[in-house]
């Protein structure tokens, strides 16, 4: 069974996003994602500044498997990007909680977390 913290919340899609004491927010792909993927080999992130809206298409990740979108958990601007991915898509596989996130962005709305799932509602959506 994939990890899956409790301190963050989820995309039934795989995103994950974590609240930070600022009130920005990482934002990464879960650890069941990148075992479904497998080895990372490619990451187009989004540009800082870029508008996001929520569920919309913020990055693309290549594995030896195929391609897939990742999508914005909530609405913001986009803040930052972990350039250490352009050099290291692999970190994704590595450590998809801690050196693998994807970007981090101030929130439009906070509360657009609380539709968010609980890491034991994500568990339980991966096993139906």
């Amino acid at each position: 069974m994939s990890e899956s913290p409790e301190n963050l919340k989820y995309l039934s899609s795989h995103e994950w996003v974590k609240l930070e004491d600022d009130g920005s927010v990482t934002v990464g792909i879960s650890d069941h994602a990148q075992d479904l993927l497998g080895d990372i080999v490619f990451v187009e992130l989004p540009e800082v500044g870029q508008e996001l809206g929520a569920e919309e298409e913020a990055a693309v990740v290549e594995s030896v498997k195929a391609a897939s979108d990742i999508f914005s958990p909530i609405g913001g601007k986009v803040t930052e990007i972990n350039e250490k991915l352009l050099d290291e898509p692999d970190l994704v596989n590595v450590s998809p909680y801690e050196d693998g996130w994807f970007f981090k962005m101030q929130p439009d709305d906070l509360e657009s977390l609380k539709s968010l799932l609980s890491s034991e509602e994500y568990t339980n959506s991966q096993e139906s």
